[in-house]
């Protein structure tokens, strides 16, 4: 086990960057609550990496729509206790709720379980360690809120840290699969990037053309959205592997070999992972801008870095631990960046 924890630093070092940085840009309560908000998703997020670990002998599609789908009984269950302000929902809303669940819940898990399990835990780890990145720069080409001198050094202190864990990550896995496998699950991890570069700048564009619209309440709203999808993915998914007689490591639908330890998983990652990560994230999307909370995904890697280790009974590497420096150092330089303004 790790003899130190990543993702609890970042709740420190960041409260320490709001506090230090000039009075100008974003007000320091606004950006303190946006970042820990954003930190609080990320490690509620961080969960979904391990989990397909656990569940190794089940199938990713499973995994992927009966998480989705306990979010969406999660959602109903909410719903039902909400249902005055589900109403001020037009259909534009719930168009747009669809979209969203569609792009971010179900083709993103996907995409992911899939690969961590084609690759293991690292390498898609690492892949998805990108989207600050990818994120801030296309939301900056978008909105043109920083200058590009002044967003490049976070960015690049990112992209360094993830190519250092990467390197490392890569030495232990020790290539013991098929070639293709690996290409395999680096696809469908560039896949789950893809989604999920779309969904919270989407996300974000709609917070901010319906301000009435509650974080918990959209996230509420996205859960019972994503519901149908998951029913009929996991209808589709049982009903092809009962016709296979099985399916990869002796899967037999519904539930599958640990049928209590499944369900259990699932209404984890779908009350944590979904319901609160969207919640919490909803509420950065509103408070930040959507360059900065991209670079606050960060958060998400790291502590997915620090479960995996924590899964393996490990303790990170000097590479990896200045990788997850470089990482930190990245968040720090962002806030500081987005905290001065123009």
């Amino acid at each position: 086990m790790p003899r130190s924890a990543p993702p609890a630093v970042p709740a420190i070092a960041v409260a320490s960057a709001v506090a230090a940085t000039p009075h100008s840009g974003l007000p320091p309560r606004t950006l303190a609550e946006g970042a820990l908000c954003a930190l609080g998703a990320g490690l509620a997020w961080g969960l979904v990496f391990i989990v397909p670990l656990l569940l190794g002998d089940y199938p990713p599609a499973v995994l992927s729509f009966g998480r989705y789908t306990a979010f969406g009984t999660i959602a109903v269950v909410l719903g039902l206790r909400d249902t005055t302000r589900l109403r001020l929902l037009d259909r534009a809303d719930w168009l747009r709720a669809l979209e969203l669940a569609l792009s971010g819940n179900i083709l993103y898990y996907l995409c992911l379980s899939a690969a961590i399990q084609l690759a293991d835990a690292p390498l898609p780890t690492v892949i998805i360690g990108t989207l600050p990145i990818i994120i801030a720069i296309i939301s900056n080409l978008r909105d043109r809120r920083l200058p590009w001198a002044r967003l490049v050094p976070p960015l690049a202190a990112i992209a360094t840290g993830v190519l250092l864990v990467n390197r490392h990550e890569i030495a232990r896995l020790g290539f013991d699969r098929p070639l293709s496998d690996y290409l395999t699950g680096v696809a469908l991890a560039w896949g789950a990037v893809a989604c999920w570069t779309w969904y919270p700048l989407r996300n974000s564009q709609w917070l901010a053309r319906r301000p009435h619209l509650g974080s918990g309440l959209w996230a509420t709203a996205q859960g019972l959205a994503t519901l149908p999808l998951a029913l009929l993915g996991m209808a589709g998914a049982c009903a092809w592997y009962a016709l296979a007689g099985g399916g990869s490591g002796g899967f037999v639908a519904p539930l599958g070999p640990r049928p209590w330890t499944f369900v259990g998983l699932m209404f984890t990652l779908g009350l944590l992972a979904s319901w609160l990560g969207t919640t919490l994230w909803n509420r950065a999307s509103r408070l930040l801008p959507a360059g900065l909370a991209g670079q606050l995904m960060v958060c998400e890697t790291l502590a997915a870095l620090t479960y995996a280790y924590c899964w393996r009974g490990q303790a990170p590497d000097a590479g990896s631990l200045g990788g997850v420096a470089l990482l930190m150092a990245g968040l720090l330089l962002g806030l500081r960046a987005f905290r001065r303004g123009r």
